[in-house]
């Protein structure tokens, strides 16, 4: 399947691939929704095919894909009995020690091995670290695809040991396009207000209309013009959210309240730009937060939107 944004991405992989030396280490930069796993994954099985060898049709030996493993023993089960289980908050040290070893063999079919980690700025620094000791030696014939959400969170000492592949924001016209086949049944203002929302990915554009964030998207945009001084519509901003929402829509609210200040920012003064850079950075911060942190999900709507409304209050102000 082709994803829009990826032919830069694809003619760079191909040229290394097809170069005397090929890079071991890869970074899949870009937001979360614009296809990277789906890249790894096509990537990798470019990379482990050798002319003469018959390959896999389904899961590859020589493709290794590292993801959030279920939360506990529990979910464990139900994944192996085909129910629904819900995932842990990151990726586990444990994971890269079983990695490790699984890179003490040789690969299974042909003279190559990819490791998708996906995605990688969800590991904790102790994971990260195990994982440095392989990139810093990598094994024969093992590539590492690591992609990231938000590259800035990967430890430095793993950057300068990659090469960065990007994967640009999707215009709006091709978002229109995606949502028309992936979402059919959304208005035509819910396609708008997911375009506007997602900011160029289309896997968040999809998001918004299934998890139907249109009422949420409405009411934060009405806090960051008008305030909210009674706390009446941070109220409903929880009751939209629903008393137990799970954990992909209160990600999903995180990155749709840093939307709604980039939205703001063609609408304002010079004088408010201070104010919103604040509310920025500390949205930023939340989203780096949310994906371990157990918060509470009624405080945690609570707390974006009171940092919403801080940019009417410094627009009174002024």
């Amino acid at each position: 399947m082709s994803y829009i944004g990826h032919d830069d991405a694809w003619a760079e992989w191909r040229r290394a691939l097809s170069g005397e030396r090929m890079h071991h280490g890869w970074i899949l930069s870009g937001r979360k929704g614009v296809g990277k796993s789906a890249f790894a994954l096509a990537a990798a099985r470019e990379l482990v095919a050798e002319e003469g060898i018959s390959q896999p049709e389904g899961d590859h030996p020589d493709v290794l894909y590292i993801s959030h493993p279920p939360k506990n023993d529990t979910e464990a089960k139900k994944r192996a009995d085909g129910k629904p289980f819900e995932l842990a908050r990151n990726i586990k040290i444990e994971q890269i020690r079983q990695l490790q070893q699984r890179l003490t063999t040789r690969p299974t079919l042909g003279s190559r091995r990819a490791v998708i980690i996906d995605p990688s700025d969800d590991m904790e620094a102790p994971t990260a670290n195990a994982l440095l000791k392989s990139l810093e030696e990598p094994p024969e014939g093992t590539f590492f695809l690591l992609i990231a959400h938000r590259i800035g969170r990967l430890l430095p000492t793993i950057r300068s040991r990659c090469r960065v592949l990007s994967f640009p924001r999707v215009s709006d016209a091709d978002m229109e396009a995606v949502l028309a086949r992936e979402a059919p049944q959304a208005s035509g203002e819910m396609r708008d207000a997911a375009i506007a929302a997602a900011s160029g990915s289309p896997g968040a554009a999809i998001d918004f209309v299934e998890l139907d964030l249109g009422k949420i998207h409405t009411l934060m945009q009405k806090i960051a013009v008008n305030g909210d001084p009674d706390f009446a519509m941070r109220g409903q901003l929880a009751a939209a959210m629903g008393a137990r929402p799970k954990r992909e829509k209160q990600l999903a609210a995180v990155e749709l309240a840093r939307a709604v200040v980039a939205e703001r920012m063609d609408h304002v003064s010079h004088a408010d730009i201070p104010a919103m850079v604040d509310t920025h950075q500390e949205l930023v911060r939340l989203a780096a937060q949310a994906p371990t942190a157990n918060f509470d999900a009624g405080l945690l709507i609570m707390e974006i939107g009171t940092l919403l409304s801080k940019l009417a209050a410094s627009r009174s102000a002024a």
